[in-house]
């Protein structure tokens, strides 16, 4: 059964949560609205990088929301994970859907032939960009616009999540644009008003269909 992506892809960074509690700003997120979280750690060993995925693994089960883990199979597997998101550069597809079975199993693509590669090996979704830049990974590729993704979109069934530069001002070009979700990081963990934000993103996806 194909994915069904709700139209938020939030990401919760501790390194990009301004100094607050990552458990304050987890439920924050859930509080909002998110059906559907990524928990990204890049800089902490991993002892306690699984104790917070097994923290959030526990708030979002009790809220009815699925937990992807960035990069990281083993954590994702220790924590109970619904799924993992892997990077170009991470263990390869193949070898991440033979761990990881009938769990979720995304990857990151910059480009028609990464997409449809992941589309072949046997992704359930895709993660594309960065769309508009960004300033909360070098990412390495530069910004892949609109008319990209809508070129993705042409060329594989996949699920699509956009990354990389979208707020609450640009979040409906993507949508437009072919995405069936948008993750959003800096404009969401930045604000002051967490649940607010997120509501008022999600709104914008009801105006979206209505158009």
């Amino acid at each position: 059964m194909p994915l069904t992506l709700p139209p938020l892809y939030a990401i919760l960074d501790p390194e990009q949560t301004r100094g607050r509690a990552t458990e304050t700003v987890l439920f924050e997120l859930l509080d909002g609205g998110v059906t559907m979280l990524q928990l990204r750690v890049k800089s902490m060993a991993p002892r306690d990088f699984l104790d917070i995925a097994c923290q959030t693994r526990a708030a979002t089960r009790v809220r009815g929301c699925q937990l992807i883990i960035n990069d990281r199979i083993d954590i994702a597997l220790a924590c109970d994970a619904d799924g993992v998101h892997l990077g170009q550069d991470d263990l390869p597809l193949a070898a991440g859907r033979k761990l990881m079975g009938r769990k979720i199993v995304g990857i990151s693509t910059h480009s028609v032939e990464q997409a449809q590669e992941a589309e072949r090996n046997g992704a359930d979704y895709i993660g594309f960009g960065p769309m508009f830049g960004t300033t909360t990974k070098d990412t390495g590729y530069a910004a892949r616009g609109v008319e990209m993704l809508r070129q993705i979109r042409q060329e594989v069934k996949l699920p699509i999540v956009a990354i990389g530069g979208i707020t609450e001002q640009n979040v409906q070009q993507v949508w437009h644009g072919g995405a069936d979700s948008a993750a959003i990081i800096s404009d969401i963990l930045k604000a002051e008003d967490i649940p607010s934000k997120v509501k008022c993103i999600l709104r914008q996806q009801q105006s979206c269909q209505q158009q």
